[in-house]
């Protein structure tokens, strides 16, 4: 198979519409759909099911559909992490999320900059769940993930540190001074309702709270009464005396990890991972 091909499969995959396709990818309709066609005899397998008002994916096409992302995002991070190898003064490029982890990045590079033959790190601030996407395509070099919200499937990583959650309350809410709460608890605040965070493709799941970007956002909303949200602990260090937290002892545990690409043979990132770990 070609990269050419793939891409074409993936639009028509995420569009379920060829019209639609073909428009994305700045194409005519027809050799889009002989070039589908093509494919589909040259693997001997039914990608898509037609009709005159509808296109749906197989079993086989779903199959597809996500080795043809994973592929063509391999692809353009060999394209990226070739083009930064060749910089005049290669560097590292570091992805976090934008309020997470910040005392032990700021450690990191601090520590990192103090080693022997330390290159410049680039940090790549980002939202909820964007770090992986960067990692995956080359733009990052390495990450900062925190699993379970993060997957670090076929990824290298380190585990770096394990923290409880809080729920954060209104300052002032009748239930404020409790010792703890439980996830069930929690699910029944119907006057605080969970957020909802975006998806990796940037959709939202559905639910009654309200759509968040950011910890900036979700902390102002919740001051305002609006939601309540179910955090790491380490994020108190951003809360106001708007906020209340109460312990969620049966929430999962959230684990920071260190994570790399691993086909990476970059004497940088290893130096990072190596003085993140010893942190």
């Amino acid at each position: 198979m070609e990269t050419r091909e793939l891409r074409y499969f993936v639009a028509v995959a995420e569009e379920l519409h060829f019209g639609r396709a073909a428009q994305r990818l700045a194409m005519a309709q027809p050799p889009l759909s002989r070039a589908i066609q093509q494919l589909e005899r040259r693997l001997g397998v039914v990608l898509l099911h037609r009709t005159v008002r509808a296109v749906a994916l197989t079993e086989a096409g779903s199959v597809l559909l996500r080795e043809a992302r994973a592929a063509l995002d391999a692809v353009e991070a060999a394209e990226r992490r070739t083009c930064r190898a060749a910089a005049e003064r290669p560097g590292v490029v570091l992805a976090a999320k934008a309020g997470a982890a910040g005392e032990l990045l700021s450690k990191l590079l601090d520590a990192y900059a103090a080693e022997p033959g330390a290159v410049p790190v680039e940090v790549m601030l980002c939202g909820p769940a964007e770090q992986e996407g960067l990692l995956r395509d080359g733009r990052a070099d390495v990450a900062l993930l925190h699993r379970p919200f993060d997957t670090t499937a076929g990824l290298d990583t380190e585990d770096l540190h394990t923290e409880q959650q809080v729920v954060v309350l209104p300052a002032g809410h009748p239930l404020a001074n409790r010792p703890h709460m439980s996830m069930a608890e929690v699910a029944t605040l119907t006057d605080l309702p969970l957020p909802r965070w975006p998806r990796r493709g940037g959709g939202y799941p559905d639910g009654p709270g309200p759509q968040v970007r950011d910890h900036t956002q979700l902390f102002q909303l919740i001051a305002l009464g609006r939601v309540c949200a179910v955090v790491p602990e380490s994020l108190r260090a951003h809360l106001r005396d708007l906020h209340a937290t109460v312990p969620v002892p049966d929430a999962p545990a959230v684990t920071t990890v260190i994570a790399w690409p691993p086909h990476s043979r970059s004497k940088a990132v290893a130096d990072l991972v190596r003085t993140a770990t010893r942190l």
